[in-house]
């Protein structure tokens, strides 16, 4: 949790390894505080783009590209090869990157490489692993509607973060269908898929398929399969090192699918 908790203040620690400040202004896009924003010369920012760096900077790494009429409140990083979509809203505390797509509204939260979340819907005070796939509209809460402190499923045990706002906990190679709701503190295991319009449990165990009250385990080699297929797409080599750590967590995780 801390590591999207703090990540606004580790993103402004960090910044000024870069060059800020050193950014090629573009027609129509508006800066705000530009000492306190870079922009790699390879990044292709459209018209219409707000870089609001007075809550604190903004770095845009190399190829990154910032489609029209998006908004990106620091601090915030976006990654190598990332794109964010058009109009899409990203707020203070944001790390996405490298090779993500991402739109709609994210607001503090930690999109590891190589994963998606292009359309419309809302990830807050979340983190998300890589190569994982959110589907269009999928929205998680992060704030209880008591305003209470969020509990959390750690280590076998619901755990209070003492914290109001937690979001969405995602594993690697997860993924949710279209419309997807996900409630407060929601922890997802690694090579999920999750689908249908009812709140999934707050807790979904690693290798686990399906919808609200009915997941089934999501077998080894499928899931290989398709890890297979998603990073091909990418061009990058799914191998053997790959195939024995989700082995690896397959077996450790055989406990909790039992249980659920």
């Amino acid at each position: 949790m801390e590591l999207f908790l703090r990540n606004g203040d580790a993103i402004a620690a960090q910044a000024p390894e870069y060059p800020l400040g050193q950014h090629s202004i573009s027609p129509g896009v508006h800066f705000l505080n530009q000492a306190q924003i870079f922009v790699a010369p390879s990044v292709d920012v459209h018209p219409g783009v707000v870089l609001d760096a007075r809550s604190g900077p903004i770095v845009i790494d190399s190829d990154a590209v910032i489609m029209a009429n998006s908004v990106i409140q620091g601090p915030t990083y976006i990654g190598p090869g990332s794109q964010v979509k058009i109009a899409a809203k990203i707020y203070h505390g944001t790390s996405v990157g490298p090779q993500c797509k991402i739109g709609g509204e994210v607001e503090e939260s930690v999109i590891q490489g190589y994963s998606n979340k292009q359309h419309d819907g809302f990830l807050g005070h979340a983190f998300v692993g890589e190569w994982c796939n959110l589907g269009a509209g999928t929205t998680n809460s992060d704030l209880k509607n008591n305003y209470g402190s969020v509990r959390i499923w750690c280590n076998g045990e619901w755990c209070d973060t003492g914290s109001q706002f937690i979001g969405l906990l995602m594993g690697d190679h997860s993924k949710t269908g279209i419309n997807t709701s996900l409630n407060t503190g929601t922890v997802v295991g690694v090579s999920c898929n999750i689908f249908d319009a009812g709140l999934p449990p707050k807790f979904v165990p690693s290798f686990s398929w399906g919808r609200s009250g009915l997941l089934a385990t999501y077998g080894l080699p499928q899931a290989i399969e398709t890890a297979r297929r998603v990073t091909a797409r990418r061009s990058i080599w799914f191998g053997e090192d790959e195939e024995r750590l989700l082995q690896s967590v397959f077996q450790s995780t055989m406990s909790e699918r039992a249980s659920f």
